[in-house]
C-alpha cells in the first residue's frame, strides 16, 4: 500500500494504480460540464517551459512563473479566457462542447510493449501530448533495444519520464518496477517553445482527475490536461494545440 490514496495491484507492467474504495484526500481535479478544471486542495500551479536544442529537439524543462492561487480555483479548458490560465466564464460565449471522449480503461489494458534487454517499454499513443521528448538521440523505441548499455538506459529512463501525457511508461525487466520521476502532486502549465503555442495542464505526483460524470480517471503519476479545447480525447491532450 503506498501513501496518497493510491493501491498497486498483480507484478511487473501489470502493477497498475488503482484509487481505493473511499474518497481521496488531498489535491484533485474536477472536469465540470462543458466549463473549467475545478482544482481543489492547493496544488502548486507554475510555467513549464520545453527546453531544447539548437536543432529543436525537446531535451528538459525549465520552470517559468509560479502562480498563487487560492485553495480551490478554476483553470480554463475552452483555450479562449481573457484571463489564461485562469477561467473567466468564455466557455459560455464560444458555446464550448467539452464532452469527454477518454477511455476508462486502465493504461496497461491498452499499452503496447516493446521489449529491450534490461528494460521495456509501454505505449499508449492516444495519450501522445506531442512534447516530442521521444525523439532525441535515435528515439526511445530504438534505445529500449539497446538497454544493456548504461547510457541508452539513461536516456530511455529520461526521455520516458519527461512524456508529460505518460503515453511512455518504461520497466525495469529484472524488478518489474516502473521506471517514474519522484514527482509530488503539482500542475504545470507546458509552454512549447519550439512551436510556439501553449501546451498542456501537465498533473503530476497522482492527483486524481474526476470526470464531469463523477467517475475517477486511473490515478497515475503523470497525466496531461487538454487547455486548447480542441482535442478529440477530453479531457486529456491529444496534441491538437501543436497541430
Amino acid at each position: 500500500m503506498a501513501d496518497g490514496g493510491t493501491t498497486f495491484v498483480a507484478e511487473g507492467p501489470e502493477r497498475i494504480p488503482a484509487m481505493r474504495s473511499n474518497h481521496p484526500v488531498g489535491p484533485r481535479i474536477e472536469v465540470t460540464r462543458d466549463g473549467p478544471y475545478h482544482v481543489a486542495g492547493s496544488p502548486p500551479l507554475s510555467e513549464q517551459w520545453i527546453v531544447t536544442n539548437a536543432g529543436g529537439e525537446s531535451l528538459d524543462y525549465r520552470e517559468g512563473t509560479p502562480f498563487d492561487t487560492p485553495p480551490d480555483y478554476d483553470l480554463c479548458r475552452c483555450g479562449h479566457s481573457g484571463n489564461r490560465p485562469f477561467c473567466d466564464g468564455s466557455h459560455r460565449t464560444v458555446r464550448f462542447d467539452g464532452t469527454e471522449m477518454a477511455s476508462q480503461q486502465p493504461y496497461l489494458d491498452r499499452a503496447e510493449t516493446f521489449k529491450g534487454p534490461t528494460m521495456d517499454l509501454t505505449d499508449v499513443e492516444g495519450l501522445c501530448a506531442f512534447a516530442r521528448f521521444c525523439d532525441p538521440e535515435g528515439r526511445i523505441w530504438n534505445l529500449v533495444g539497446q538497454t544493456n548499455d548504461q547510457e541508452a538506459r539513461r536516456l530511455v529512463g529520461r526521455e520516458s519520464g519527461d512524456c508529460p501525457g505518460g503515453r511512455l511508461v518504461a520497466w525495469e525487466r529484472a524488478t518489474g518496477e516502473a521506471v517514474e520521476p519522484a514527482f509530488e502532486p503539482s500542475l504545470g502549465l507546458i509552454e512549447d517553445t519550439a512551436r510556439k503555442v501553449r501546451g498542456p495542464i501537465w498533473v503530476r505526483g497522482g492527483i486524481p482527475v474526476v470526470s464531469a460524470g463523477g467517475e475517477t480517471y486511473e490515478v497515475r503519476n503523470r497525466m496531461a490536461l487538454c487547455r486548447c479545447g480542441r482535442s478529440d480525447n477530453k479531457p486529456f491532450c491529444d496534441g491538437s494545440h501543436a497541430a
